[in-house]
């Protein structure tokens, strides 16, 4: 038993030889179909949609699905928040390292004890 086989898109077109009609199930490969006959040399190359619209060959390019130009992955989106103010820079410091602070001015309370 034969199985059908329901054709969303109908190509056609007209060479020396006779003409073709070809069915495809989708908009991608009926495109590619009907620019491959455009090639090999036939004439009135057509597309039918499913809804009925014919496409002649110079209107072909309606079938190709619309490019996303404007793709940014999901860290480079902008957010509708405030920006968040920076940090105040704090001054590191390594206890290991001997101070730097200037000597200051000790009193000298005179010589030690003497026996």
């Amino acid at each position: 038993m034969a199985r059908t086989i329901r054709v969303s898109y109908l190509v056609s077109g007209i060479s020396a030889y006779g003409s073709a009609n070809l069915g495809r199930g989708s908009a991608a490969v009926a495109l590619r179909l009907a620019r491959k006959l455009l090639r090999d040399g036939y004439m009135d190359v057509r597309v039918c949609t499913p809804r009925g619209r014919v496409l002649q060959s110079d209107e072909l390019d309606e079938l190709q699905p619309p490019r996303e130009t404007d793709v940014m992955a999901k860290g480079q989106q902008r957010s509708n928040r405030e920006t968040k103010k920076p940090k105040k820079e704090k001054v590191k410091v390594i206890a290991a390292a001997p101070s730097r602070k200037d000597a200051a001015w000790q009193p000298d309370f005179g010589p030690g004890k003497k026996k």
